[in-house]
């Protein structure tokens, strides 16, 4: 993994940082298949009842995925500090309406859904 940062000229005569990182395939690879083994689970976890756990089991994988693609595939691993805060700011308001909508559906009382 080498960081090489080579300044270039821009299309206007300006000069450009360019910044390359190189990340080996056996990573790309390594984490494709820690992702295939991990939807694995999922499946095989999905015939197992193990009660009210099978959904926070199901979420706590699903959100080990997420972490290795928004690390690994999408560079977040390799980039500014200002990039990891961006990113978890993301992920604080997805769990903040993640959060409020499950609020307001257990807060609901029984019958609020009628069908016909």
């Amino acid at each position: 993994m080498a960081h090489d940062h080579a300044a270039t000229m821009g299309t206007n005569g300006e000069v450009m940082q360019a910044a390359k990182h190189l990340v080996p395939l056996r990573v790309y690879f390594t984490i494709f298949a820690l992702l295939m083994i991990l939807t694995a689970v999922t499946v095989g976890v999905s015939f197992v009842d193990l009660g009210p756990m099978n959904s926070v089991v199901a979420v706590v994988i699903a959100v080990v995925k997420m972490l290795l693609v928004v690390l690994f595939f999408m560079h977040v691993r390799y980039s500014t500090r200002l990039t990891w805060v961006v990113v978890a700011a993301g992920f604080f308001w997805l769990c903040l309406l993640l959060l409020m909508t499950l609020a307001d559906y257990l807060t609901r009382g029984p019958g609020w859904l009628h069908y016909g």
